[in-house]
């Protein structure tokens, strides 16, 4: 049956996804609290900024954490799904995040650019270099579990987004010591943020769309009611709604008009076709049909509750 394909692959290694974040969480700590006190002595609002967002990264490694931990907890009589939206809601709260922390740095870069000051390069220099080294470490661990689940991709953007600023930041520390183009630090910060508020977009609205119960972007009900509608005992599927629990569930909810009254048993061979195309031709792992004849109700595809 269908239903039983929701949370196989998500489980293989439930307990290394929360070590990984853990050793991330340590290390992103070490490497925040280096920059904070490297941006002060040195001047550096690039390094600043790349210190706020490697703190905005240990508060987002933090909730993602507690959310993987909460996914795994059981359903319950009170908690029917369980906590499998943890994750998403991790996801949507540290893409909102990235973007509050970019509209941030961007007007800091504005004022810094308008008051230049001198910037001791050398200590950003050596700062970037351990920022890069520590984030990278951390984009390597999450990187496999990034591809499925939509909660470590947000750590993952986070900690990729850190390196590539310690990247820009190293750049522009060069630039300073060599050329004195102390200008380059505030450019690079707007860089960094415009960079932070493109990647934090994208998950926010994909987050968001989960969360709202919207129809997956990949998914047509146009296309879903004329493959159901071919199964010869069907006249009409309508009142339809699809939308993702999480990464691994997508849920279906409809009417389905039959030609004749069948009795439960020949329902539920029929059952099991709709939830074979549904399942094989579209992903749709969890469905709830409500059979009808000849009832006297709207049979449009989407009826507003």
């Amino acid at each position: 049956m269908p239903h039983n394909h929701a949370n196989s692959h998500d489980h293989s290694h439930p307990d290394l996804k929360g070590r990984k974040l853990l050793l991330s969480i340590l290390l992103n700590i070490v490497i925040t609290v280096a920059q904070v006190i490297g941006g002060f002595i040195s001047g550096s609002l690039s390094l600043l900024s790349d210190a706020l967002h490697n703190f905005s990264d240990v508060l987002s490694l933090i909730v993602s954490y507690i959310a993987d931990r909460y996914s795994k907890k059981d359903a319950s009589v009170t908690k029917t799904f369980g906590y499998k939206r943890a994750e998403i809601i991790a996801a949507f709260v540290n893409s909102a995040t990235l973007i509050v922390v970019a509209i941030y740095l961007i007007y800091e870069a504005i004022h810094r650019f308008m008051n230049p000051h001198f910037i001791e390069s050398g200590l950003v220099i050596w700062l970037a270099i351990l920022g890069i080294v520590v984030n990278g470490f951390s984009v390597l661990l999450l990187f496999k579990d990034s591809k499925s689940n939509m909660n470590m991709r947000s750590a993952y953007l986070h900690l990729f987004t850190d390196m590539a600023a310690s990247v820009a930041v190293l750049i522009g520390g060069l630039l300073m010591k060599y050329f004195e183009w102390f200008w380059v630090d505030s450019v690079l910060t707007v860089l960094i943020a415009l960079y932070l508020l493109i990647m934090g977009y994208d998950l926010l609205k994909r987050s968001f769309k989960v969360l709202m119960l919207f129809t997956p972007d990949d998914i047509s009900l146009e296309v879903i009611h004329d493959a159901v509608c071919k199964i010869p005992e069907i006249k009409n599927i309508h009142h339809m709604h699809i939308w993702q629990l999480n990464e691994q569930e997508t849920h279906l909810e409809a009417h389905v008009d039959f030609y004749k009254d069948v009795t439960l048993s020949q329902f539920d061979s029929v059952l099991i076709k709709v939830e074979e195309v549904l399942f094989h031709d579209f992903g749709i792992n969890h469905v709830t049909i409500q059979p009808e004849h000849q009832k006297d109700d709207p049979k449009d595809i989407i009826v507003q509750d």
